[in-house]
């Protein structure tokens, strides 16, 4: 298969790097030659500055992993020339296009990834399967809390002028750390937001976007989520608990560890396996947009799931306006 990648800067790298391991090695790289990035991984490879030259090229997937406020443009053109997509997250800054993309997407039989890695997290996957058996009785609350300090993330390249940001590429940290929107929804089902709050409170130097969000929601099933995101945070922190009727389960991403205990005192873990690191869940991902392309299955994470988490985003973000 022949791949079009669009935008190199972390994630598209290690899209490449994973498609290189997987044994895919046609790939075209669609560049603003603007990368903060050495350039040595990607001299090998054909590099066009649209993704028009690409498609005349002829490709079967395109993977759009340009800064946020980017992303419809790219989805919306390879859509309307009947190229499959991987879309990274959130697949847009706001919903301009998106209902576009699903009429394009429906009429031409597109198949669709979006990139929320951590549903291939092993020890995240256990927690789903631990409450469809019923572990903890039926579930009621769920709080999940991820902070990590911005200038640490790409420490070869000024923060302020990340995309995760700038207003003008789609940043914020309710878009950009938006995975627990994502994981509450395939751990409880549909939600939607009770409330919201969303600021800039910390001396974090960014561009008219917020720091810090706590967004309230309430799931079909009758759950109710607390969801706390930041960008000042150290040491970093990631952790969710899921309160039942019966018990309570924990994760933890930095500790690799899910546990379950019931009110009974009986008690379960998991842990991930020995060796394991956080690309091998971008690895899996890529693994299974290869077989979502060959027809061996359906997206885990569809578009209609990352219309589901932008919806989120946005009535957070309305919500938690003055």
């Amino acid at each position: 298969m022949r791949f079009a990648i669009v935008g190199l800067g972390s994630i598209g790298r290690r899209h490449l790097r994973n498609l290189l391991r997987l044994g895919q090695r046609d790939v075209i790289l669609v560049r603003t030659f603007r990368s903060t990035l050495p350039d040595d991984e990607l001299r090998s490879f054909p590099a066009v500055s649209s993704l028009g030259e690409a498609l005349a090229r002829g490709v079967d997937a395109v993977i759009v992993s340009n800064p946020t406020a980017l992303h419809m443009p790219v989805a919306l053109e390879a859509a309307r020339a009947g190229v499959h997509l991987f879309l990274e997250k959130p697949i847009a800054h706001d919903w301009e296009g998106v209902e576009t993309l699903r009429e394009l997407v429906r009429e031409k039989g597109l198949k669709v990834l979006v990139g929320f890695q951590f549903r291939f997290h092993p020890t995240l996957r256990q927690v789903k399967a631990w409450l469809e058996a019923g572990k903890i009785g039926r579930p009621l609350f769920l709080r999940a809390h991820w902070g990590e300090y911005l200038p640490d993330w790409h420490p070869w390249e000024d923060y302020r002028q990340s995309y995760a940001a700038r207003k003008d590429l789609g940043g914020g940290v309710v878009r950009t750390l938006c995975h627990p929107l994502d994981y509450a929804r395939f751990l409880l089902g549909d939600a939607r937001v009770a409330w919201a709050y969303a600021d800039h409170i910390s001396d974090l130097d960014l561009q008219d976007v917020e720091d810090m969000g706590e967004i309230g929601l309430r799931f079909a099933n009758g759950a109710v989520a607390a969801i706390h995101v930041d960008y000042f945070q150290r040491p970093p922190a990631h952790h969710l608990m899921v309160v039942g009727t019966e018990g309570t389960i924990t994760w933890d991403y930095y500790q690799g560890l899910a546990r379950w205990q019931r009110a009974d005192g009986t008690t379960g873990e998991a842990r991930v396996p020995e060796g394991w690191e956080r690309n091998d869940m971008f690895l899996e991902e890529m693994a299974h947009f290869l077989d979502v392309l060959q027809g061996k299955a359906e997206p885990l994470c569809t578009l209609e799931d990352g219309m589901a988490n932008l919806r989120l985003i946005l009535d957070a973000l309305a919500l938690a306006q003055p």
